[in-house]
């Protein structure tokens, strides 16, 4: 018996691996080294390696690589950036304080992500990067994004925040565009225990910059190159991320494994399931779409002690610190669509059988 399933539950994973994550703590403490240093150092390569990247830099946050990235680029004043409109507020938020403008395109009805023919449509004179954000743990459509990027000198920015590991035509995420960015926010699929995030590139010269960067521009100690910020990762959280790395491929396995499940149990129900496609999705989110009745299915929901989440409740480009930047209603009608229809369901790794009946059965019904 079920008395409710959460959206996401953490405490299951960290019990599992809890002696490992003490003694990654007790070895942190005991070395004195608290920022940077060699946890940090051997998180970087286990990345880089798992990735397939040639350069890994750990950094304080999924928002600060965005930021780190951008500044690595010499993006700012005068520059646009085009965006999805249907993202965590992140992805804009970061083109805004490195002084340049984001420029807001439309994404894809199936899978959430950037629409290259929106990009197109909305592109500039000024246009000097791309952002495509990996949503929900399914990569974008890069090639045509690529070529569109190669062929008008335009830089191109993964925002990989919650899609760590997820594949594109064999290649990982992150190591497609100049820069990839990454989260290890507690509820991502590689979850660190505060803030955490990465930087990635096969380029040396944006590396050894991104790097200095991340230490206020400095190289070597207390001589600045230029003005950077302070993007340094704790070595606590490198040390207990670490413990869960090699974890990650169960953690995705089981979050198939439900994905699967939800496919069969709600496939005769009124609802959209999300398409699947590229075939190495690691589902960050599982996000269905409910037309005409989102909100009152989420209401019966918690009703039925099922938790769940609206990403995101309001595109973008209608934010109230865009206003003036917003492109008229309308013009970007599927990201508009999404934030009204979408709400995303448990998907965690640790899921039993039971509460993903329990969730099933539940939105059956609402539908009676």
């Amino acid at each position: 018996m079920v008395d409710q399933v959460p959206l996401l539950d953490l405490k299951r994973q960290n019990k599992a691996c809890e002696a490992e994550l003490r003694a990654a703590f007790e070895r942190v403490l005991a070395s004195g080294h608290f920022i940077m240093g060699p946890e940090v150092e051997s998180f970087e390569k286990e990345c880089a390696q798992l990735l397939g990247a040639k350069h890994a830099i750990g950094v304080s946050s999924g928002t600060d690589a965005l930021l780190l990235a951008l500044m690595a680029l010499g993006i700012g004043p005068g520059d646009d950036v085009i965006v999805p409109s249907y993202s965590f507020f992140a992805t804009a938020g970061c083109v805004v304080r490195a002084g340049a403008r984001p420029v807001f395109a439309d994404v894809l009805p199936c899978c959430f992500n950037l629409d290259p023919r929106s990009v197109a449509r909305v592109a500039t004179k000024k246009t000097k990067a791309v952002m495509p954000v990996h949503l929900f743990g399914q990569c974008a459509q890069m090639e045509p994004l690529l070529e569109m990027a190669r062929e008008r000198d335009w830089r191109v920015v993964e925002d990989a925040a919650q899609s760590f590991s997820a594949r594109y035509k064999g290649r990982s995420a992150g190591t497609l565009g100049e820069l990839g960015c990454f989260s290890f926010f507690p509820s991502k699929n590689l979850g660190a225990f505060g803030d955490a995030g990465l930087v990635t590139t096969e380029d040396d010269a944006l590396a050894d910059r991104a790097r200095m960067l991340r230490v206020h521009g400095m190289k070597p100690k207390y001589y600045h190159h230029m003005v950077g910020g302070n993007f340094r990762l704790d070595a606590l959280q490198a040390a207990l991320l670490r413990v869960k790395l090699p974890r990650l491929a169960g953690y995705t396995e089981a979050r198939r494994r439900n994905v699967r499940f939800y496919r069969e149990a709600l496939a005769s129900l009124p609802v959209t399931l999300p398409t699947i496609c590229e075939p190495e999705p690691i589902w960050n989110q599982f996000v269905i779409r409910v037309p005409g009745k989102r909100d009152q299915l989420m209401e019966h929901l918690k009703k039925e002690q099922v938790g769940t989440e609206v990403y995101y409740p309001l595109a973008l480009h209608r934010q109230k610190c865009f206003e003036e930047i917003a492109p008229e209603e309308g013009s970007l009608p599927e990201s508009e669509r999404a934030s009204k229809e979408t709400l995303a369901l448990p998907v965690f790794p640790e899921l039993t059988t039971p509460e993903l009946e329990h969730v099933a059965k539940a939105i059956a019904r609402f539908f009676r």
